[in-house]
């Protein structure tokens, strides 16, 4: 599979569509897992420019390969807006040729997913929101929140974790999850992603936890599971695996603040000898850093 390239230095999923002009989409070649992307461009923009639109850290490793209309093999889906959490206070640059554009927690689409039209911004009859509209089919344009999964993996009293090996958050650490896939369970999302980031073959024990996080619009499942055998080593995605003791879980080198609620949470059901399913909205505290893991929230915690 392949993995979308890093929009505006933000991994970015934007719908496929066929448009009467050129239509480009992009890829990075990537381990099984990866999501899909494309974007529009005009019909000036070149190979090179397009590299422009990345930072340094961000830019494609690999050759960008164009497809025409003729040949696209992706199916239409409904926009998403999806921004790591090291991105959350939304700030990026901007182009006119790229296809959305950012604008807040979600994303201004000027084309049509379906057939390449321009799109006008308005508020759809019985609806509430302003949604974007295609002025040639009329189709309307939805943008969801993107569903991550992953695995709290217990063995020996100690957790699983993994030093990332791509950005954002490049070389701290965290649980094994990523997005789900279409046509796969949050279960079977959190197995598959397990095993891509840490070759570990893991056995579902129960869910742990589910965190929204409405700036960003991820909504994180979390399971707890156990090896089912005692192996595991670096995935493409991991610099190194390795299993951690409760006291000494790197917390000032994690990854993302989901990460560093999920952890806090279980060694609380640990020390309290109780093990809880966890409900909760994590909210950046206004003023702080994206990349401060620590400045954040939980509101509306619940557990059963």
């Amino acid at each position: 599979m392949l993995k979308a390239i890093q929009n505006l230095g933000s991994p970015t999923t934007i719908t496929t569509a066929t448009t009467v002009g050129f239509v480009a989409y992009f890829y990075r070649l990537k381990p099984p897992h990866a999501t899909k992307t494309s974007a529009f461009v005009s019909n000036s923009t070149s190979p090179q420019s397009l590299l422009s639109f990345y930072s340094p850290r961000t830019r494609p490793t690999k050759p960008l390969l164009f497809l025409t209309r003729k040949t696209r093999s992706l199916e239409p889906v409904r926009a998403h807006s999806t921004r790591p959490e090291s991105k959350m206070d939304g700030t990026s640059s901007s182009s006119s040729s790229v296809a959305a554009q950012s604008s807040g927690s979600a994303r201004k689409i000027n084309f049509c997913q379906w057939c390449g039209g321009q799109t006008k911004h308005d508020i759809p009859d019985g609806e509430e929101k302003t949604r974007a509209i295609c002025t040639v089919c009329g189709k309307i344009m939805y943008q969801n929140p993107k569903m991550v999964v992953g695995c709290l993996i217990e063995h020996d009293n100690k957790v699983l974790l993994c030093k990332r090996n791509i950005q954002p958050s490049y070389g701290l650490w965290t649980l094994p999850a990523g997005y789900l896939e279409i046509g796969e369970s949050a279960a079977e999302g959190a197995i598959r992603e397990t095993w891509e980031e840490a070759h570990a073959e893991v056995e579902i024990v129960s869910p742990f936890a589910q965190l929204d996080i409405p700036l960003i619009g991820q909504t994180y499942i979390i399971f707890l599971a156990k090896l089912k055998k005692p192996h595991f080593s670096p995935g493409p995605e991991s610099l190194e695996c390795q299993l951690f003791s409760l006291d000494d879980i790197p917390f000032d080198s994690l990854a993302f603040s989901s990460m560093v609620v999920t952890l806090k949470l279980y060694i609380e059901d640990v020390k309290a000898g109780s093990q809880k399913f966890h409900y909760g909205t994590i909210n950046k505290r206004p003023g702080s850093s994206p990349s401060d893991t620590h400045a954040y929230t939980l509101d509306h915690h619940l557990q059963s």
